[in-house]
């Protein structure tokens, strides 16, 4: 059975759903805190500008989601899957982000957990690419028990080499 990159995962707190297109003012509006980007390798993300290029590179992946708070309907970020690599039974999640009023653990977690229990019943690795200084996103990757797997270089939309941190988690 082929990987469905995109189901609606629905969780108590959040529902992940396929991105479209008109969801482009919300999830900007969702993005636009500068806080939220200042450890990431693309600091500047909360610019329309070089949103735009994230936001584009997700709809172009097939696997990027809208995420959902049930509580109040509202876009609250974005995660995706992504790489997948069938021959190596492994898919990334990434370029994952939550508004600041939902950082602190619940709502990452639910997410992650939504994402990993639909990724394990097509692969037995899931891979997350953090920036060697995003402090904040590597904590809350070891919080829901991924494990440090391996250094590598990510090359972001400007064309620049960044150095990242590989996490991982398998299925066992």
């Amino acid at each position: 059975m082929p990987f469905d990159l995109q189901p609606t995962l629905t969780g108590k707190l959040i529902e992940l759903r396929p991105l479209k297109t008109a969801d482009f003012d919300e999830l900007f509006a969702a993005a636009s805190d500068p806080l939220i980007w200042e450890q990431h390798p693309e600091n500047t993300r909360y610019m329309k500008e070089v949103f735009r290029t994230y936001f584009d590179g997700g709809m172009a992946s097939g696997g990027a989601f809208a995420v959902i708070d049930r509580k109040t309907g509202k876009i609250i970020g974005s995660s995706r899957y992504c790489d997948l690599k069938p021959e190596e039974s492994q898919v990334e999640v990434g370029y994952t982000f939550l508004q600041r009023a939902y950082w602190g653990g619940e709502y990452n977690r639910e997410m992650k957990q939504l994402m990993l229990a639909h990724a394990f019943k097509f692969v037995e690795r899931v891979v997350f690419v953090v920036g060697d200084t995003n402090w904040r996103s590597q904590k809350a990757l070891e919080k829901i028990g991924a494990r440090f797997w391996k250094n590598a270089e990510w090359k972001s939309h400007d064309g620049s080499v960044r150095k990242t941190v590989l996490f991982e988690i398998t299925r066992n």
